[in-house]
């Protein structure tokens, strides 16, 4: 008899040594296997259920669950108006001079009701009409607008909102994966997935600031204001303008950082209205002519050609021929990044420059003024 159990104890020690190596090294040996099955006299194979927790491996379903539940689709209606046939894509209505009925998307970012979209999507809207993912309806009221950033917020009242997690755009780095959120050709809520083709894109003609993240995730007309989201489903972006020559996606979709747009959100929330920092110069980017023409020693920053009499740049000392290398501890190496960062800058608050003149860097205290309107100068 105690031989028999001393065999028994054997045999199922090594068999669940066996299970356990297997279970280890093969898996997919010990997987239910497809079944049989007849229907209508026709052998098929059909595989097993999966358990409602299994999540394919490479899924974004949490991150599209998570981030869906926030965005909405915009519907607006407006006298008509002539669009551009610019190969920039706004994705917003149709050319004819009768009544238009606009299409876009938004972001919940509070429980408040207050929701993210573009300043295109609403402009000019006479009704603007707010779906969200749950089937709710509510009418949006505009608390204000930005066509500088092409941003906009609008406001819903309705109890028990889901709102989107705000990410870091800061440390996106170019094939970092991202989902593009929102409501194409009006077929309704839509995910597409790529990856972030390229950061700081700028100069593309769109906004007055542009620092555009670049992906090939697939967005199309109603995108706009919709949320560009990390595997995570946090908001890194406001889907906003795609190049195409067709009306379709190419694979080149823009969106506006989330860092700009929580800027943006905060000073219409608080002001209805957003107030930029100010020097007064009439920046350029370094070229050989103009390296040569001002004897330019540096190979990177920003040259400026023009210095506005009584503006805060003249009034600090600033003058033609010099280089802005940084402001405020950010290297700045063109145009672009030069107007964004000072325009962050808080108007009445010393900020330290760094520039380059004749050959030498030379530290400046400018206190930056309040960005006049496009209307009242052109200088940055």
């Amino acid at each position: 008899m105690k031989r028999i159990w001393l065999l028994f104890a054997q045999t199922t020690t090594v068999l669940l040594a066996a299970y356990f190596v297997v279970a280890t090294l093969k898996p997919q040996w010990l997987q239910r296997g497809p079944e049989q099955t007849t229907t209508n006299n026709i052998a098929l194979w059909q595989a097993p259920p999966t358990g409602k927790q299994d999540i394919p491996a490479g899924s974004y379903r949490v991150a599209a669950q998570k981030a869906s539940a926030a965005v909405v689709s915009i519907s607006t209606s407006k006298k008509g108006s002539a669009s551009t046939s610019d190969p920039w894509q706004r994705f917003f209505g149709d050319n004819s001079d009768d009544d238009q009925e606009g299409l876009g998307s938004g972001v919940i970012v509070s429980e408040s009701g207050y929701i993210l979209t573009n300043n295109h999507v609403i402009e000019g809207a006479d009704a603007i009409d707010v779906l969200l993912n749950d089937g709710r309806h509510a009418k949006a009221d505009i608390i204000g607008t930005d066509p500088d950033s092409d941003l906009a917020v609008l406001k819903i009242n309705l109890d028990r909102l889901p709102i989107i997690v705000l990410g870091d755009s800061e440390n996106l780095q170019v094939g970092d994966q991202v989902l593009a959120i929102g409501n194409p050709f009006g077929v309704g809520q839509t995910v597409t997935s790529g990856i972030v083709s390229a950061l700081g894109r700028s100069q593309l003609g769109l906004n007055t600031f542009e620092n555009f993240i670049q992906t090939d995730a697939a967005i199309n007309p109603g995108n706009s204001g919709g949320a560009l989201v990390d595997t995570n489903g946090n908001l890194l972006g406001i889907n906003t303008a795609i190049y195409s020559r067709s009306g379709g996606s190419m694979g080149i979709g823009f969106a506006i950082p989330v860092t700009t747009a929580k800027m943006v959100l905060e000073g219409l929330v608080k002001d209805g209205h957003i107030t930029r920092g100010w020097i007064g110069v009439e920046p350029n980017d370094l070229s050989p002519e103009l390296v040569e023409t001002f004897a330019v020693k540096s190979e990177h920053g920003v040259i400026i050609t023009g210095v506005l009499q009584g503006g805060p740049a003249a009034k600090a000392g600033l003058k033609p021929g010099d280089v802005i290398v940084s402001v405020a501890g950010k290297n700045v190496a063109n145009v672009s990044q030069l107007l964004n960062t000072v325009s962050a800058l808080k108007p009445g608050v010393e900020a330290k420059f760094t520039i380059e003149r004749k050959g030498e860097n030379v530290s400046m205290a400018i206190i930056p003024g309040v960005r006049p309107s496009p209307k009242q100068t052109a200088k940055r």
